[in-house]
């Protein structure tokens, strides 16, 4: 996602212009202000900025090395969580550095070419990220669901195709997003500028595809993955009281693994909704209110967007034993022994 503009008009930091005139260079004004900011303040936000891409980049690159390494993660389920993982990492290889430096400095200084390579990888990879979140969702549910059924027909050759589907479905919409919108072949930007168009219909879309309808999914069949855990809870303690006459250590643990699963529900909509509400409420907003006021807000709320590449690898990886296992291992350089990858994660 990036900063999107109406085709009538065109906002900047120095208000709104027409895009006849932002299609002229003649009519450029100046956009990079001299820093306003002490210099221990620029150097403290730069160093803030490179710990969230280090964080990022690494959190990720170990969940990616503990799928690809430990043959016992090899499983259609982990397929879906390291493609969640290269989208992320992409994230912060990609359009974390650019974003944060063009926030801290207020201006774009890396020339039209890269302002539409930008453009376009901020579309793919946060729609490729967002909708490997909602497959996690399906595949959790119908496994938890449908088990029988699930293990027959889902195998890693299935998930490939998923996973695939799912990039070539977001490089060839997005891509579609913005060439009709004239973003690659109609627009031309001012010195230290970098935005691209969209009209009300296509913005209707985007929403749709890559919030509304993402976002139902996860919260719907989260909400059933919670019910249906919670009831084979329910049945393994009333068989256990049956068996013991009652409610023994098996039905503890029961509960346990019950509260320990609606906590981790709870967080992962949580996150999810906290990372990409602000920005979609922000567009919204802007595609109704022409405020100069609100475009710096998108702009800034941009960034809670992309750190939820941050927060994925803790959330979807790190709370489950077998990654922990699995990272402890890394770290520890154990993976370069003879036969690591064959070191049952699992248990």
């Amino acid at each position: 996602m990036n900063n999107v503009k109406n085709q009538t008009d065109v906002q900047n930091t120095t208000g709104i212009i027409n895009l006849e005139n932002v299609n002229g260079t003649e009519n450029c004004l100046t956009l990079c202000a001299e820093k306003t900011i002490s210099t221990t303040v620029h150097v403290l936000l730069y160093m803030s900025a490179v710990t969230v891409v280090l964080l990022t980049v690494c959190g990720n690159l170990l969940v990616i090395i503990s799928v690809c390494h430990f043959k016992k993660l090899h499983t259609p389920s982990n397929i879906l969580i390291f493609s969640l993982a290269v989208s992320d990492i992409l994230v912060g290889i990609i359009l974390m550095p650019l974003r944060f430096i063009w926030m801290i400095e207020s201006c774009w200084f890396f020339g039209l070419i890269f302002c539409h390579v930008y453009n376009f990888f901020s579309f793919h990879l946060t729609s490729v990220s967002v909708h490997n979140v909602a497959l996690i969702a399906i595949d959790r549910y119908f496994a938890l669901s449908h088990y029988f059924l699930y293990s027959k027909e889902v195998s890693k050759s299935v998930m490939y195709i998923v996973v695939l589907f799912n990039w070539m479905f977001s490089l060839f919409y997005n891509f579609a997003l913005l060439y009709f919108n004239g973003n690659f072949t109609d627009l031309t930007m001012c010195p230290g500028e970098c935005f691209l168009v969209q009209d009300e219909v296509w913005s209707l879309v985007d929403v749709l595809i890559v919030f509304v309808f993402p976002c139902a999914v996860i919260i719907i069949l989260y909400m059933s993955i919670f019910f249906i855990a919670r009831k084979h809870i329910n049945s393994i303690r009333k068989l256990d009281i049956q068996r013991n006459g009652v409610d023994g250590k098996n039905a503890k643990d029961s509960v346990t693994s019950e509260r320990k699963a609606a906590k981790v529900l709870g967080i992962l909509v949580c996150v999810f909704l906290a990372c990409l509400i602000p920005y979609y409420v922000c567009i919204f907003l802007g595609n109704t209110i022409q405020s100069e006021f609100l475009y710096n807000v998108i702009s800034n709320v941009l960034i809670v967007f992309y750190l939820n590449s941050f927060i994925n690898p803790i959330i979807y990886a790190l709370f489950y034993p077998c990654f922990q296992r699995s990272i402890k291992l890394i770290l520890t350089c154990q993976i370069f022994n003879m036969n690591s990858s064959l070191i049952n994660v699992l248990e």
